[in-house]
């Protein structure tokens, strides 16, 4: 059934919107059609961006609160159903991501990583011959971007879970890599 969300004749979208306008006056049946024909990519989608099944469940579970809230702002003029109803699922896993006290988003990941990633993160650094140019470039960033690049791209850690790690919004953990990225490339040119 879920390949019916790509259809090309705009059927489906016609009866997701349908499920919509049903929502939107109060028909609990809108809504579990609404949730059979999407839940299962959202999950999906939630999975990929939040790393963990209960949070994947909890943005979904929310998400269709939302939709069920708002149904009636959904405007088939401005876009398509499944549009906007993975729209609300991003900004409520984005909101999750950055949330205020939600750190146990990298909980998982403390048992894995060395007991302190301030002196890991160094002893990465200091593996580098003293005469690597990437060295000297990754010497003249601060200490907590210096940080942030490595455990982006030494340990694999998402921008999320950078934020979580390093106590920053997740804005900031974006930011502080794509700059540093940027000051790496013009040094090492």
């Amino acid at each position: 059934m879920t390949t019916l969300l790509y259809t090309a004749d705009g059927a489906a979208d016609d009866d997701l919107a349908e499920a919509l306008r049903g929502c939107a006056r109060g028909e609990r049946a809108g809504l579990q059609r609404l949730y059979d024909r999407l839940a299962p990519k959202m999950t999906g989608v939630a999975l990929r961006m939040l790393r963990r099944r209960d949070l994947a469940d909890e943005v979904v579970h929310d998400t269709f609160l939302r939709i069920w809230e708002k149904a009636d702002s959904f405007d088939a003029a401005r876009g398509k159903p499944t549009s906007w109803a993975f729209a609300i699922l991003r900004n409520t896993a984005l909101n999750v991501l950055r949330g205020e006290g939600r750190m146990d988003l990298v909980a998982d990941y403390e048992a894995i990583e060395p007991a302190s990633e301030e002196a890991d993160a160094e002893t990465l650094v200091m593996a580098l011959s003293e005469a690597s140019a990437l060295r000297r470039c990754l010497d003249r960033l601060e200490p907590a971007r210096r940080r942030a690049i490595l455990l982006a791209y030494m340990r694999g850690l998402t921008h999320g879970e950078l934020a979580g790690r390093l106590g920053v919004p997740l804005g900031t953990a974006k930011a502080w890599i794509r700059r540093s990225l940027l000051t790496l490339r013009e040094c090492m040119t």
